[in-house]
């Protein structure tokens, strides 16, 4: 009995010792597999973050690509509205510098601003001819364009103010040349005479 005791007690310890090594092994298995299932889960997070950039940029292009076959017939209209606002520029410079000193002289108003005039209908039907054509892929070119369209409708109001001033001062110009001739005329003839001419 004592001899089977002391077995059993025997087999006992060992059993706990075969255990503790066991649990021992297991957790530093476990410990393993956790690791490696942070790996695997940090792998499956960058493929994830991967596959949406990589979608992204994708709708990008295509997004990018339809604004380029939207926006490359405008690229011709935009040179040509270039040259022809270089053209007014110039002619709006002339304009301003066209006023003599001695003589009254504005130059053909009538032509340039009939000219201007057609310019400003031409640059207007093509804003109209482009803009119904807008759609949600291609918004900022829309935008462009009738922030375009604004400001040359700001600009014709502009011209046209600007040309109503410049009339006024050959007013004040074309008046003060007459009070100046009208003045030496009194001088050179006398102020009775000057009277019957004007009355």
């Amino acid at each position: 009995l004592d001899s089977l005791t002391v077995l059993l007690t025997y087999l006992r310890l060992k059993a706990g010792k075969s255990l503790a090594e066991l649990e021992k092994k297991l957790e530093k298995n476990l410990m393993a597999l956790c690791e490696e299932k942070e790996r695997q889960q940090e792998k499956l997070h960058e493929l994830k973050r991967e596959i949406l950039l990589k979608e992204r940029e994708q709708k990008l292009e295509e997004a990018l690509d339809k604004q380029m076959e939207v926006l490359s017939p405008l690229v011709p209209v935009c040179e040509r509205l270039k040259e022809q606002y270089k053209s007014f520029a110039t002619s709006l410079d002339a304009t301003r510098h066209e006023l003599p000193v001695k003589n009254i002289h504005i130059g053909d108003t009538k032509t340039f601003l009939d000219e201007l005039q057609k310019q400003l209908t031409i640059t207007q039907e093509l804003l109209t001819d482009v803009t119904p054509s807008c759609s949600e892929e291609n918004a900022n070119a829309c935008s462009v364009l009738k922030e375009l369209k604004d400001v040359s409708q700001e600009l014709d109001k502009e011209l046209k103010r600007s040309f109503t001033q410049v009339q006024n001062l050959s007013f004040e110009v074309s008046k003060e040349v007459s009070l100046h001739n009208q003045s030496i005329c009194e001088k050179n003839h006398g102020l009775d005479v000057v009277k019957q001419w004007y009355f």
